[in-house]
């Protein structure tokens, strides 16, 4: 599959966070000495609220400076389909409840920018291979693209990103479901809002879980 470029839809998950590094402050910020320290962060990640998701997964961030060691392990989501993978800041550090659903298509199910208030932009792209910006949130043949996988890729991350992750702001959040168990990503909820030339099932968030 060819990279997908980004449209202007998708600027409400990737300028937020430009813009928030001048404006937005989340807590002390670390001193040079506490920017360098290793930092071990866990995520369990559960099924996103209402988007009828079966899977289950972990993650793991091994911070040294702004090198990032990250292993994801995820099972039971759909086979044969990428999953798009981020972690995600400036937020509220959590994951999107029931109460951030709304209805698409006439079902009431979690896109990705339902739960921005909740776990917040795209810091970083958990690509297989290459570019890591939020420019790859889309680049769908570089994500895993079977239901159970390990992911693990050290990367340099951000300095913005790595401050996030070490004031427990940080979320990771595996996208693609299934929603009406069909086996593949269609249009039952509607086009994504992120890119109309997607569904949504292939964009909303499926697996999510704050890192600390």
């Amino acid at each position: 599959m060819r990279k997908i470029l980004i449209p202007t839809a998708i600027a409400a998950l990737i300028l937020p966070f430009g813009a928030a590094v001048a404006s937005a402050d989340t807590g002390p910020h670390p001193s040079p000495k506490q920017e360098q320290r290793n930092t071990f962060t866990y995520a369990l990640l559960v099924p996103v609220a209402n988007n009828r998701v079966q899977g289950i997964g972990s993650a793991t961030v091994n911070l040294h400076g702004n090198e990032a060691k990250i292993t994801i392990h995820v099972r039971g989501l759909l086979n044969h389909a990428p999953h798009a993978m981020h972690i995600h800041v400036k937020g509220n550090g959590e994951c999107p409840t029931a109460k951030d659903s709304r209805l698409h298509n006439g079902h009431l199910a979690t896109s990705t920018t339902d739960g921005l208030r909740a776990y917040g932009a795209i810091g970083t792209s958990l690509t297989t291979t290459g570019d890591t910006s939020p420019n790859s949130a889309l680049a769908v043949d570089r994500f895993p693209s079977t239901g159970t996988y390990t992911y693990s890729r050290t990367i340099h991350i951000t300095k913005d990103v790595a401050d996030q992750v070490r004031r427990d702001n940080a979320v990771v959040v595996v996208h693609g479901i299934d929603f009406n168990k069909n086996g593949k990503y269609d249009n039952v909820l509607g086009a994504s809002e992120l890119n109309p030339a997607l569904p949504q099932e292939a964009t909303a968030p499926a697996l999510c879980g704050p890192l600390h």
